[in-house]
């Protein structure tokens, strides 16, 4: 760790200290109470996939139909309120099923790399580059506080194809559902048939490779430029990941007829819409997040609640501290402001009788009260009044403040 690091990693070490952990505990309840919510979604999430029918394929029509039976609903325009349901199936292909002139060339993707068909491709071209230090390096430094998917820049493209899912060893597919990917935002289940990291070692050369239409990514002639001959080792990562014709998936989201067929759409308050795992795996794997996700709230909240009181007990100690201190201080002011006002004309020659009764050494200048007696200067007078138990001299009564007297 170079000596910016080790300085970056002190102020943030005592930012996260400040106020006696008092960020730390504020952090931590923001994770617990996110964790929470997460917690609640997963929770709900699991018992609708709980809930949800295993069906085939072939089943789906008549379980859409018995569910709108059910409902008392014989228009047809009901049936698209759908139901949600697990349906396990092979992806195929729509144009497989048209029935016309456009299945002798069915609509698919080809892989570029391996020449496989699929439904779905995507393609991922990712720029890794050492990150360029900057001006006495607190570039480096923020970008590694902040920013650290800086050093990773990736372009995608994605394509799809309308596909189905039809049951495995089932020729024709006469029965089949539609898969909806509109408004999906769920992983899909890809697998990865191509993956080769190219090292680039960036020069002049290479910039005007870029600029005269070599396929680099903008990245790349971003960085060069910007370093100015401080050059730096870049590497290319090509991927390709497709979703290939006749995998076995599963598909978890809300089921309705659409133009006499069943179509199935992803559901955005589940974490799954097409999958490798069955319903089973599903269902185990989020009953464990959501066990992780209800101890880790508990663990964090309590974490974050011991630390918050701790740290609020501290502050309120040094607040009352400085109030206090603050409170002497006044008093220490305002004696040393008496004392400075009283001069040196009271410590001239008086009379015995008007000497004060307890330094014997000024003028008396202050009365008590309640009682009234004028024994005391006015410094002295204070002195008294910040006693605990403050009492007049003369005759022992408690006394509340005092007054200065002043001749005529």
């Amino acid at each position: 760790m170079s000596s910016h690091d080790r300085a970056a990693a002190a102020v943030f070490a005592q930012v996260a200290l400040a106020a006696d952990g008092a960020v730390i505990g504020i952090a931590l309840a923001y994770v617990a109470v996110q964790s929470w919510f997460k917690f609640n979604t997963t929770s709900s999430a699991l018992h609708k996939i709980r809930r949800a029918p295993v069906v085939r394929v072939s089943d789906l029509r008549s379980l859409i139909a018995s569910s709108s039976d059910d409902n008392n609903t014989s228009d047809e325009s009901e049936l698209a309120v759908g139901k949600l349901v697990v349906v396990r199936g092979i992806v195929e292909a729509k144009s497989a099923v048209d029935g016309n002139w456009r299945s002798l060339r069915p609509n698919i993707l080809v892989s570029h790399e391996s020449g496989e068909r699929a439904v779905v491709l995507q393609r991922t071209q990712t720029c890794i580059y050492n990150e360029w230090r900057g001006l006495f390096g607190w570039t480096s430094d923020l970008r590694t506080l902040f920013a650290r998917s800086w050093k990773e820049q990736e372009s995608t493209s994605f394509r799809t194809v309308p596909f189905i899912l039809v049951e495995a060893g089932q020729w024709p597919h006469s029965d089949y559902v539609i898969v909806n990917l509109d408004g999906s935002r769920h992983p899909l289940p890809l697998t990865t048939v191509y993956h080769q990291l190219q090292p680039v070692h960036a020069s002049p050369y290479t910039f005007l490779q870029a600029l005269f239409g070599h396929e680099y990514p903008v990245s790349i002639v971003n960085e060069i430029y910007v370093c100015l001959g401080d050059f730096v080792t870049v590497g290319l990562l090509d991927e390709e990941k497709i979703l290939p014709i006749g995998k076995e998936i599963s598909a978890v989201g809300i089921c309705s007829t659409q133009d006499g067929g069943s179509e199935i759409k992803s559901c955005k308050d589940l974490p799954y819409f097409l999958s490798d795992m069955t319903k089973d795996q599903m269902v185990v794997d989020l009953a464990f997040r959501s066990k992780v996700l209800l101890w880790s709230g508990i663990l964090l909240g309590s974490l974050s609640f011991g630390i918050l009181g701790y740290a609020i007990v501290r502050n309120w100690s040094r607040w009352k501290e400085w109030r206090q201190q603050r409170q002497v201080q006044r008093s220490s002011d305002a004696a040393a402001a008496a004392a400075a006002e009283i001069g040196d004309e009271e410590a001239g020659d008086a009379p015995d009788g008007e000497l004060c009764v307890i330094c014997l050494m000024r003028r008396r200048r202050s009365a008590f009260v309640p009682c009234g007696h004028l024994v005391c200067c006015q410094g002295c007078a204070l002195s008294v009044e910040r006693e605990s138990a403050p009492k007049c001299p003369v005759c022992r009564q408690t006394i509340r403040t005092s007054i200065r007297i002043y001749g005529s």
